[in-house]
């Protein structure tokens, strides 16, 4: 039956992040720091919203762009927070998840041939859309002297007359990365000059720790150029609503909407009625959760500094990325025998990109007590060594 899968599909591997996943699964006494999701439960105003609308009988389609009162609060909270104006009748789409967001975007704008530049180390899904879409993904590294910031002479190094986007992702999955305004003009600058569309995937925008989410559309240059990707799920603990958004200038969102038509019609409307609820009396909750990140963070990432994992402090996301350089071991074979001997389940760094091997993404989206139970058996591991 191999004959019958399409060459693109042979080509993409599965996900290294759902491989560690589904190990876990038949484990014991397994703390994992694997996955991405908050430990968070959706704040119960946000549920009881959805709740609502069901037992009243909202269960039918919407407009396939979105509900007009989502599209309009989610105008006010990105101009509210960031300082970002997109018309919500014509230059918003809202997803299934930013990961619908993203494959939309992604063959609203890319022709078979086409290369796109992917910032990394990058979540794991990016390469493979550009693939599936009949594009090359063209890896850039992000380094770590420059705050895994993405650099503009590292960018224009990569541009080739086939390049079409870049497409970044800040704060970033897997390092904790940020960019800010002058990182953000420094990249424009090349963006412009080689006629480039840039699509950012800011889902982590809320869980910034020092100072404020900078977002690429804030940059004059960029408005026109950049589509915009965000959503509910880290910021409202809402992984599982999937419910997301695309914003765009008016001629790119209308051929995304038509995308978005044919494989989604739109997203469930019991998931834009709670993120209707969230973005208009979710903030407390939300700010309660980013207080605690911050405070798993300085904790877990000063523990891994101190059992001899070096590690920089991330400005965003809810990711540790410590080198393993210094053990001797492989990422990889570092966290196979971390998981089998210790109990303690991470993703090794090779996963988001060739430029990420030698660290492991180390997810502080669990408990503090977990953490210290994590650091705990870190340290035995490395003392083994």
């Amino acid at each position: 039956m191999r004959d019958f899968v399409a060459a693109q599909a042979r080509k993409i591997p599965p996900s290294g992040i759902r491989k560690f996943f589904d190990m876990v699964q038949d484990m014991e006494d397994v703390i994992s720091l694997g996955v991405g999701e908050p430990d968070f439960a959706t704040p119960w105003n946000i549920c009881e919203a959805a709740i609502y609308s069901i037992e009243q009988g909202s269960t039918s389609y919407t407009s396939n762009r979105g509900m007009p009162v989502l599209c309009q609060e989610i105008t006010r909270y990105l101009d509210d927070r960031f300082s970002i104006r997109y018309s919500p009748e014509t230059e918003i789409v809202v997803t299934s998840g930013v990961s619908e967001a993203f494959d939309v975007a992604i063959r609203t704008v890319v022709d078979p041939g086409d290369e796109v530049i992917v910032a990394e180390p990058s979540f794991v899904a990016y390469s493979p859309c550009v693939m599936l879409a009949g594009g090359t993904p063209v890896p850039v590294q992000c380094r770590e002297e420059d705050g895994f910031a993405l650099n503009a002479d590292a960018l224009v190094d990569a541009v080739t007359p086939k390049t079409k986007a870049v497409v970044i992702n800040f704060p970033n999955n897997p390092t904790g990365g940020v960019m800010r305004t002058a990182d953000y003009r420094a990249i424009a600058d090349v963006i412009v000059d080689h006629d480039l569309l840039l699509i950012s995937d800011e889902i982590y925008a809320e869980l910034t720790y020092e100072g404020s989410h900078t977002s690429a559309v804030t940059v004059d240059a960029l408005r026109e150029r950049t589509i915009t990707l965000n959503g509910f799920s880290k910021a409202y603990a809402m992984t599982g609503w999937r419910i997301g958004f695309l914003c765009a200038p008016k001629e790119i969102c209308d051929a995304a909407l038509k995308i978005h038509q044919y494989v989604m019609m739109c997203a469930p409307v019991m998931a834009q009625v709670a993120a209707i609820e969230a973005l208009r009396r979710g903030s407390r909750e939300r700010d309660a959760m980013v207080r605690e990140y911050c405070i798993r963070r300085n904790m877990f990432v000063r523990g891994l500094n101190r059992i001899g994992l070096s590690c920089h402090m991330p400005n965003g996301a809810f990711y540790a990325f410590p080198s393993v350089a210094e053990t001797g071991l492989s990422d990889l074979a570092f966290a196979e025998r971390l998981l089998s001997e210790q109990g303690v389940a991470v993703v090794p760094g090779r996963v988001f990109g060739e430029s990420a091997e030698g660290h492991l993404r180390c997810a502080y989206a669990v408990s503090r007590d977990n953490l210290r139970i994590a650091l705990d058996r870190m340290e035995a591991f490395m003392a083994g060594l």
